[in-house]
């Protein structure tokens, strides 16, 4: 499944911001989980997909694991990450706040070896959310994942 980047989907920053997106990630059965930064080491997660708002501040990314693409998201920004999305910290300002979320029922784990093959077979059936942590029912996660889904069939 392909990340889906939402530019500026928020305005403002800080505290009131990361408010904002925990009631909207809530709303759209996406409960937020955390509030911090980024880890700045490779990782992905198998168990869960994963939405990160960036509330405040700015930050240079690489998705996709240690050959990934690099990524500068800055305070308004929403990043979707499918489970098994490789990411890591390479910079950032010293406000970076980050609001943390994931579907219902979808456990945070945080790997950093290698997807063994049971591992990417758990990934691949992994339930779909229902609905766009950030437009509902209406939103771009729909398109590009079920897109995508039905292309490997």
């Amino acid at each position: 499944l392909p990340v889906v980047y939402y530019e500026a989907a928020f305005a403002g920053d800080g505290e009131d911001l990361a408010g904002e997106m925990e009631a909207r990630f809530a709303e759209n059965g996406w409960p937020p989980q955390w509030r911090n930064g980024i880890y700045d080491y490779d990782h992905y997660h198998s168990q869960a997909h994963e939405v990160l708002g960036i509330a405040a501040g700015s930050a240079d990314l690489v998705l996709g694991g240690a050959d990934g693409r690099r990524l500068q998201v800055k305070a308004g920004d929403v990043l979707l990450l499918p489970a098994g999305t490789g990411h890591r910290c390479v910079a950032h300002s010293e406000d970076l706040l980050v609001v943390g979320a994931y579907p219902p029922g979808q456990t945070l784990d945080i790997m950093r070896k290698e997807a063994t093959p049971a591992m990417l077979n758990q990934i691949a059936i992994l339930n779909f959310p229902p609905t766009d942590p950030v437009a509902g029912a209406d939103g771009p996660m729909l398109t590009h994942w079920a897109d995508q889904v039905l292309r490997s069939r």
